[in-house]
Formats: C-alpha cells, structure tokens, sequence
C-alpha cells in the first residue's frame, strides 16, 4: 500500500488572514507560502503521495462556486508545477460549517475516501493543518500528525487536537517527515542485520 501526505490548504499551502489576502474566494487571491514548492518536491522524492484535505464552507455559505474553487485549484497546480511540484489529489468539504456532513474536518471523511481511492496506508501516512479540526481528522483516520505555527505542544496528550510533531511551516514539517523516514528504515535496516 502506498504512503500519503494529506495537506490542509489555507495556511500550510497558501497564504490566508495576511495583509495580501484574508480568504481565498477567487484565483487572484491564492499565493503560495515560502518553502511549499520545496517542501512538496521533497515529500515526494521521499514516496509519499500529497493529497490536499480542505474545508470550503464558503461554497455552501455562498461566498463562491464550485466552478470558482476548481479555478483556485487550478491556479494552485500551476504555481507549483511552476517549480517542478506536484500534488497528487485534492478532496474538499463544500458544506456550511454546521451541516453535520461526514467530510467536514475534524471528521475523517475526506481522508478516509482518499485513502480507499489510493490504496493509503494510513499508519504509515501523515496528516499536516493549521488548526485543532486539521489534527483531529488525521488522528481520527489513523496517521500521524503535524501542526503548522502549533501551540499544540502544551496541550493534554488526550486531547484530540495533540499534534505528534509541531513546526513553523511545510518546509519544516517535511524534514521531520523525512527524517522520520530515514530513522524508521534505520530501525529496520537494524533489525534485520541483528537477525542475520
């Protein structure tokens, strides 16, 4: 089974509540963070697929289309592949905030679809927001989690918006993403030779 990065949009991705932009309604809106064209390249070298997860409750909120967000999307894929960057897939929650639907983030939907589509193991996958409801999807689907600019590291370890790693941006979360890689074959390539 494959491996995956599911990747909220607005502030992991994109710009979003800066003095450019405060939400992303049309195409000119969206600019990319520093580092995201690398940090992207770079969990894709490592194997993983990235498939973005985001909430659009402006769709049924009625502040844009459907048609509005695929161009978004669209100007999203070319500013990265721009840089050699490709992101694998995109789902999205168009509901309002409180419609009670099973793709909203925090609930796993979104991620879980994905995962089926793709054949994700999502044990071996990591989850990577900005927000409590970001963390809370990824630990609901099983994957490991990352929370940009978190605070998250003085929460309860109960809590469900607990991050397993907190960074300052997906450059940073890439390297952990890495690095946890190249440990995690360490500790393989280990245990094989003490079997030997």
């Amino acid at each position: 089974m494959k491996k995956a990065v599911f990747l909220d949009r607005d502030g992991v991705l994109n710009e979003v509540m800066s003095g450019r932009v405060r939400h992303v309604n049309k195409p000119s809106d969206l600019h990319l963070l520093p580092g995201v064209p690398e940090a992207v390249k770079g969990l894709k070298e490592a194997g993983f697929l990235l498939c973005i997860v985001t909430n659009q409750g402006g769709i049924g909120l009625g502040f844009m289309t459907e048609k509005t967000l695929a161009a978004i999307h669209r100007r999203l894929k070319k500013l990265l592949a721009a840089e050699d960057a490709v992101i694998d897939d995109i789902a999205y929650c168009p509901h309002r905030p409180a419609a009670g639907c099973r793709c909203r983030k925090p609930k796993p939907g979104m991620l879980l679809d994905l995962a089926r589509k793709h054949g994700i193991d999502l044990a071996r996958s990591y989850t990577i927001g900005d927000s409590e409801s970001d963390i809370g999807a990824g630990r609901a689907a099983g994957t490991r989690t990352i929370r940009i600019g978190a605070e998250s590291a003085g929460a309860p370890a109960s809590s469900p918006d607990k991050a397993d790693f907190a960074a300052s941006s997906l450059l940073e979360a890439a390297v952990i993403i890495v690095r946890q890689e190249v440990e995690t074959a360490g500790g393989k390539t280990s245990a094989a030779a003490r079997r030997a």
